[in-house]
């Protein structure tokens, strides 16, 4: 057991379907997922023989609703390390007051802070390189600038997605381009723990190469994306679904990752 490095015993993970793992099956876990996450969470068990972990998140929540759902009922379970990442959904919608939301953000890592937590936060990730989502890009630059304020103000360590290199390779992805893949929630975890000056035993995935796809292949990946993903979820934006309608967190109690 290594000694050297930050020891967490009580951990709980707030947020929305990052958090929650979505894009990395595994049907044996609660709601069928893994995710980054778990990843952290088993790396920081083997520090400790009393750990804990929590994880509250529900995927297509916006940043108020995990604030309302989630804050309190972390509070309550005296965390010594949170981390929360909300506000993509957010970003999404048709009009959004960033100021607004980040003051959110702020007031809720300033009482995670105020409890003792080690509190990491995100920025989002730029994905300028995508022909549909760079369209919230310039809002993505402002959130960001502003979420890292907050880290500064509250001494909250930041994993800066946006800055992320790797990301741009669709295998990074899950195969609705909004949801890591495996691969990216392992890296994800990776980025996590180093932040946090962790030491670990994850490395992070070496794809090689990326395929050649010709035309055809392509065009059929377009069309299929479209219509099962891309027209699916605008639906849900305009009358105002979530895909977390009647799901529940997959680890609503502090309990030993196995």
């Amino acid at each position: 057991m290594s000694t050297s490095g930050p020891v967490f015993h009580r951990y709980v993970a707030l947020g929305d379907s990052f958090t929650e793992g979505l894009g990395d099956p595994a049907p044996e876990r609660p709601n069928g997922l893994r995710g980054w996450a778990d990843r952290v969470a088993e790396q920081l068990a083997t520090r400790t023989d009393d750990f804990g972990y929590a994880n509250l998140a529900v995927r297509g929540k916006l940043l108020g609703q995990v604030l309302d759902d989630q804050l309190d009922a972390a509070l309550a379970m005296s965390p010594d390390l949170v981390t929360i990442y909300a506000g993509g959904n957010d970003m999404m919608r048709p009009s959004v007051d960033i100021d607004a939301l980040v003051a959110r953000y702020d007031t809720a890592v300033a009482a995670l802070t105020a409890a003792g937590a080690t509190v990491a936060i995100w920025t989002a990730y730029d994905a300028g390189w995508d022909a549909v989502f760079r369209m919230f890009r310039g809002r993505t630059a402002i959130y960001n600038e502003l979420v890292r304020e907050v880290a500064e103000r509250h001494g909250a360590t930041l994993v800066d997605f946006w800055r992320f290199d790797g990301y741009d390779d669709d295998r990074m992805w899950d195969w609705d381009r909004l949801h890591m893949s495996t691969a990216g929630h392992q890296r994800m975890a990776v980025e996590v723990l180093d932040a946090l000056g962790v030491p670990h035993e994850l490395a992070a995935p070496d794809l090689g190469p990326a395929p050649v796809r010709g035309k055809v292949e392509q065009k059929k990946i377009e069309s299929t994306w479209r219509r099962e993903f891309l027209l699916p979820w605008i639906g849900r934006r305009l009358t105002g679904r979530s895909s977390g309608d009647h799901i529940a967190a997959r680890r609503p109690e502090l309990a030993p990752i196995g």
